[in-house]
């Protein structure tokens, strides 16, 4: 649902003016439809953002928003409905909001049959992205509840969120990997040291996810986690979605393990998506609903291309083909052409591709056997497959010329700063660029993955717990997140790449090129 009201009549309407709507009926307390996984807000731009919450039984959702935390001079929106139908979810955009102005909202719900009856409001907050040159920062990173490791209370929960809150970014990249749909998770794991992880455990984890309950229930477990919900109330998210949204490197060729009852890929991804799009505050596709790629223009400085590698690939596998072809799509024709029609008309000094998997880092499908390709990389050498086409985009990059691109990425569990330089390369005819990669935020450690040599990538920085240490539990520290800090005056970047402690690993300052 859609609101617009002026930016003069935002300001000016007073609490007043809310009436009834604004004013708590008193009833029994489990009579009341409560928000039951916290707020979020997303897909924030310099006039609005979207808001979200879930509720326990159908009911409407009540919004207020205000340019301060007293909420004097608030503003009512009008109720939109949450349904059985939508796990009981709700999401309202919200538009023609000031410009840089830190927007303070609060939600309740109101039954849906006894409109007198609502429960006290939850309350959160989002910046809007500036409409002048001012600093903007955002974070990013990947992969939770992965391999088994699902909430510790005796670990402080999923602690990664908390680091981030503590830098109040403007938003969180979200990379994918949101939820492991394909992972159990058991109420305990013995580690190699003879100590014991506990896990909060819900029955629906003890699976893997077939239905849509079962992929709602995985959505809401990371949900409960008392550091998400707060890095939630105060940090929109730009979500994408990798594979384990659905199960483990997913392709519509994707054979199914045999924990598969379901054994229709295309029905397994079609429930996934819906409730993906249930479980985030994501802006809505009219022309191609249930779209993961998008635009997201955070002022003068950023904008933000997300794109989906699942939903458009071909099957996974060795992908040599030598010209474009069904077999070797990844991004597809559609999403190759808007790709290349947002960069080119992109007037931002930065252009952030937010890619699900990295470039050049190879992933195979079958890894116990290394057999097979599930990312772009297809191996040392010429392009070829699924590299057919970041070479087109590398190219375009090139030839229009389009300046500042940077390309964040996760996936791979481990954080690393890859520069690729042409003169390295086997494919040349590109402009040299970087490429970085974060996470886990809260899951188990691999790598470091092999390098392929088709788009020259140089290692400038890596931290993996080796080949000796692999699917190490977040208590071991090696949780990683990305933070980007872009200078309001000078328009340079500065990408530092944390644990979750917050310590600083590897930083680099970035000078943007104008033509």
């Amino acid at each position: 649902m859609k609101i617009r009201f002026s930016r003069r009549k935002f300001l000016t309407t007073g609490a007043g003016a809310l009436g009834a709507i604004a004013m708590p009926h008193l009833s029994r307390a489990a009579d009341r439809p409560m928000v039951t996984h916290g707020v979020q807000s997303g897909d924030v731009t310099v006039d609005g953002g979207v808001i979200w919450a879930r509720t326990d039984r159908p009911a409407q959702m009540l919004v207020e928003v205000a340019t301060t935390d007293s909420f004097k001079n608030a503003r009512a929106l009008p109720p939109i409905a949450a349904l059985p139908e939508s796990d009981f979810t709700a999401k309202m955009l919200v538009e023609n909001l000031p410009a840089g102005q830190d927007i303070f909202y609060r939600v309740r719900f109101r039954d849906l049959s006894h409109t007198a009856i609502e429960a006290k409001p939850v309350v959160g907050r989002f910046r809007t992205a500036p409409a002048d040159r001012r600093d903007v920062s955002f974070v990013w990173g990947g992969d939770v509840a992965g391999q088994g490791w699902g909430i510790n209370p005796d670990d402080g929960g999923m602690v990664t969120f908390e680091t981030m809150r503590k830098h109040r970014p403007d938003f969180l990249l979200h990379s994918g990997d949101t939820i492991y749909a394909d992972g159990v998770i058991p109420s305990e794991v013995k580690l190699t040291d003879g100590k014991v992880w506990k896990n909060v455990t819900i029955p629906e984890k003890a699976k893997v996810a077939e239905t849509l309950d079962e992929y709602r229930a995985a959505h809401k477990y990371n949900f409960t986690d008392d550091n998400v919900r707060a890095f939630n109330a105060e940090v929109p998210i730009f979500v994408q979605w990798d594979d384990h949204e659905v199960t483990n490197n997913w392709s519509l060729s994707k054979d199914l393990p045999a924990a598969y009852k379901v054994r229709d890929i295309s029905l397994l991804a079609a429930r996934a998506s819906r409730t993906f799009h249930e479980m985030y505050p994501m802006r809505e596709s009219i022309n191609e609903p249930g779209r993961v790629y998008r635009q997201i223009s955070y002022g003068p400085h950023l904008d933000v291309f997300v794109l989906d590698e699942r939903s458009y690939r071909g099957p996974n596998g060795a992908n040599l083909e030598t010209e474009y072809g069904p077999a070797s799509y990844f991004l597809g024709p559609e999403q190759m052409a808007w790709l290349k029609r947002g960069l080119l008309n992109s007037r931002a000094t930065w252009k952030v591709i937010a890619s699900d998997m990295p470039l050049s880092l190879i992933v195979y499908d079958d890894a116990t056997n290394k057999k097979g390709s599930e990312a772009f990389a297809q191996g040392d050498g010429p392009a070829r497959g699924r590299e057919l086409e970041i070479a087109d985009i590398l190219r375009f990059i090139k030839m229009a010329p389009i300046r500042n691109t940077v390309w964040l990425t996760a996936d791979v569990h481990y954080a690393a700063a890859h520069y690729y330089d042409p003169n390295k390369a086997q494919f040349q005819d590109f402009e040299p660029f970087w490429e970085f990669v974060s996470g886990p935020l809260h899951a188990g450690t691999f790598g470091p993955n092999e390098l392929d040599n088709t788009f020259g990538p140089d290692v400038r920085f890596i931290k993996a717990p080796g080949l000796d240490k692999q699917n190490l539990p977040p208590s071991a520290g090696m949780q990683f997140f990305g933070h980007v800090k872009i200078d309001g005056a000078s328009g340079q970047m500065t990408v530092t790449l944390r644990d979750r402690a917050d310590v600083a690993l590897w930083s680099t300052t970035l000078d943007p090129k104008f033509a």
